[in-house]
C-alpha cells in the first residue's frame, strides 16, 4: 500500500567494532532501581516493587554529541543507565532464561524534565512529557555480548564539565539485568530490537546549556554530550 504521509525512518544505534547497526523497535525505562537514588528520590527501596515506563524509539541520539536544551523546563537532569539490547523477545520469560535473549549493552543518558516529573507525581498523571521528549535517550554503541559478555557488576560513573556527580556499581541494581527482563515480560511481549534502561545510581542533579556531560561503565565503553 501507498503510504499517505512519509514513512518514519528506524532510529538505529551502530555495533561496536562493525558496521553494522542496531535497529531499536521500543525503549523501556526501569524506575529508582538503585538504593541511594531511591533514597534520594524520598522512596523506601526495600517495599517497591519494579516499576518501569516507555520512551518513544526516535528519543534515540546514536553515540551522544550536542543536545539541544528542551522547552518547557527549567530543570533538566541527567540520569547515566546500563542500557540492555535485545535479540530475542517474548512473554513471561523467566529469569533464568533472559540473559539469552541479550545482544548487547550500551551507556545511556536518561534525560529528565524533573519539574515537569515532580508536577506529574503530585497529580498523579504519566511521565511522558518529563521522560519523552525529543533527544532524550543518547545512547554509545552497542558492545555485542559475543565481544563484552554479561554486565552484573562494574562502575557506573558521570561527571559534568570534569566534576563527578554520579559513581555506583552495577551490582548495586536492587533488580539485576535478568529480573528485569522476565518483570517486563510479564507485562508486555519483548521483541528483537527492544532497549531497556536499567536505573541509574544516586547523584542525578541539573544540567543547563554549555554543560558537558560525560559518562561510562567499566568495560563497557563512554557516552558524551553537550547541552546546545
Amino acid at each position: 500500500m501507498d503510504a499517505v504521509v512519509p514513512v518514519p525512518a528506524v532510529p538505529a544505534l551502530p555495533i561496536e567494532g562493525t558496521g553494522q547497526v542496531f535497529p531499536v523497535r521500543r525503549i523501556y525505562c526501569i524506575g529508582r532501581n538503585y538504593a541511594d537514588h531511591a533514597r534520594e528520590m524520598g522512596m523506601d527501596p526495600e517495599r517497591e516493587p519494579p516499576f518501569f515506563f516507555g520512551k518513544p524509539h526516535d528519543t534515540v541520539v546514536p553515540g551522544g554529541g550536542d543536545i539541544a536544551y528542551p522547552p518547557a523546563t527549567s530543570n533538566l537532569h541527567y540520569e547515566v543507565e546500563l542500557v540492555v539490547a535485545l535479540a530475542k523477545g517474548g512473554r513471561d520469560i523467566p529469569a533464568s532464561e533472559a540473559l539469552g535473549h541479550v545482544y548487547g549493552h550500551a551507556v545511556g543518558i536518561d534525560l529528565t524534565r524533573r519539574d515537569l516529573q515532580a508536577k506529574a507525581k503530585d497529580k498523579g498523571q504519566p511521565w511522558d512529557t518529563a521522560k519523552g521528549f525529543d533527544q532524550s535517550a543518547p545512547i554509545s554503541r552497542i558492545l555485542p555480548v559475543a565481544a563484552g559478555g554479561h554486565f552484573g557488576r562494574g562502575a557506573i560513573w558521570l561527571s559534568v564539565n570534569g566534576v563527578e556527580k554520579q559513581r555506583g556499581d552495577l551490582s548495586q541494581m536492587i533488580w539485576s539485568v535478568p529480573e528485569i527482563i522476565a518483570h517486563v515480560s510479564r507485562f508486555v511481549a519483548l521483541a528483537p530490537g527492544d532497549l531497556i534502561f536499567t536505573g541509574t545510581p544516586a547523584g542525578v542533579g541539573p544540567i543547563v546549556r554549555g554543560d558537558r556531560v560525560r559518562c561510562g561503565i567499566e568495560g563497557l565503553g563512554e557516552l558524551e554530550i553537550v547541552l546546545v
